[in-house]
């Protein structure tokens, strides 16, 4: 049942009512506020104020305002008066529910005229949105169809310009053609004349002889300049075979393309697994073509990890140490898996194992070795052996000195050891 909230303080002025509402410790928001021309209702679990009001207000431009505990309204009168009480007095019952029907009906016919509204507001927007679209659209068109049309204009200039060039070439080849044809015959005419002159008529007989060739005069003159044409070609070119070689590579990538050392690598460990498989490993043989890499299953066991499946990830390294037990990355990850499992004594020989492969130290491998120690360590201290992990700690930080964690965590082991020995 709700509580009325009857306390409250009002004050007016010719234009304006202020009214002041107390909370009472309840939190309000502007979904609590109802207000029309002549309602008021604050509806604040399990508190409720209600008022009608002594005469209309203007609602749009009435204002209500929530902080300091207070809810603070100024609603502006539709007609400068003055009250003479805040709300309707001597109402009856009809006269009340009349008032608060009709402000409920009249707020949801204000929301329906608003939704409708802003429904043609927002059709507009888009008729505007999809007018200037098309607008854009159509000027971008008959931007391309311009250039289309202007560069089909210089391509036909161009090739008319192409067809005229060839025309004048045909045309000088023709004459020169024909100018060297007339020189030949010239020189041939020349020759005759000259062979016609040394030699001596001894009849007419031989004479006519000797002239009947001279019939077909034209036609050994096209012959004879073919023939010469014929031998100021130039004779063929020798055939021969060129041999293409290319560099012999497994990989199908081009060599400038490759990353040599990682591929030798990776060649490298595929050839010692299939090295374990077919001698020591024949169970393994029904594994798929990826399980047989060990760096495939470390990013299994990555992941196995990550996702809270500590024994998965257990199995996935195991498998990958079987084919490969020289990478410290799956020892250290293993023994990682370990201290979740609160397998310690594993975990200590997992991180051993990888310190003795992260050899020889150098700045590469710093940062695994230092997870080695820390891991090692940790394994120690949760044995109660303070000694040892507090040795392992140190000489994590003495690889990486600026781990502000490391140092803390061999803090609390010194303490832990003080303590220890002050109990003993």
């Amino acid at each position: 049942m709700p509580v009325w909230l009857r306390e409250h303080s009002w004050r007016q002025t010719l234009t304006a009512v202020y009214l002041s509402l107390p909370l009472r410790g309840a939190r309000a928001s502007a979904a609590n506020i109802f207000c029309s021309e002549q309602y008021l209702k604050v509806s604040i679990p399990p508190y409720l104020f209600e008022a009608i009001l002594y005469a209309p207000i203007d609602d749009t431009n009435s204002t209500a305002k929530i902080g300091n505990g207070n809810i603070f309204f100024t609603l502006y009168k539709k007609e400068p008066a003055m009250w003479d009480s805040l709300t309707l007095e001597n109402a009856d019952k009809e006269k009340l529910q009349y008032l608060r029907e009709n402000a409920v009906l009249k707020a949801h016919e204000k929301a329906k005229e608003e939704t409708e509204a802003k429904k043609i507001t927002k059709q507009e927007h888009k008729k505007y949105a999809l007018e200037a679209t098309m607008k854009l659209e159509e000027a971008e068109r008959k931007r391309i169809e311009d250039v289309k049309e202007k560069e089909r204009q210089k391509v036909a200039k161009e090739l008319e310009l192409w067809k005229k060039q060839q025309k004048d070439a045909d045309k000088y080849k023709s004459i020169q053609k024909k100018g060297e044809l007339h020189q030949e015959v010239e020189q041939l005419k020349e020759r005759k004349n000259e062979k016609m002159n040394k030699t001596k008529i001894p009849n007419e007989g031989t004479s006519k002889a000797r002239l009947k060739p001279t019939k077909g005069f034209h036609g050994s003159c096209s012959m004879f300049s073919e023939n010469l044409r014929e031998e100021q070609l130039p004779a063929p070119r020798s055939a021969a075979t060129i041999k293409v070689n290319f560099t012999p590579r497994v990989f199908p990538t081009a060599l400038r393309e490759s990353r040599v050392a990682e591929e030798e690598e990776w060649l490298q460990k595929q050839a010692e697994a299939r090295r374990i498989i077919n001698s020591d490993l024949s169970e393994l043989e029904d594994l798929k073509e990826e399980e047989k890499n060990p760096d495939w299953l470390k990013d299994k066991g990555n992941k196995m990890f990550a996702m809270g499946n500590y024994l998965g990830a257990v199995n996935a390294y195991n498998l990958a140490v079987r084919l490969n037990n020289k990478l410290p990355l799956l020892y250290l990850n293993r023994a990682a898996c370990h201290l979740k499992l609160r397998n310690l004594h594993k975990a200590i020989e997992d991180s051993s194992k990888a310190l003795e492969l992260l050899t020889p130290p150098v700045p590469d491998n710093e940062n695994a070795r230092v997870k080695a120690f820390v891991r090692r360590g940790t394994a120690f201290c949760q044995l109660e052996l303070y000694t040892e992990g507090l040795q392992d700690y140190e000489a994590a930080l003495k690889i990486d000195p600026k781990n502000k964690n490391i140092e803390k965590d061999a803090e609390k082991i010194r303490q832990l050891i003080q303590g220890t020995m002050q109990g003993s």
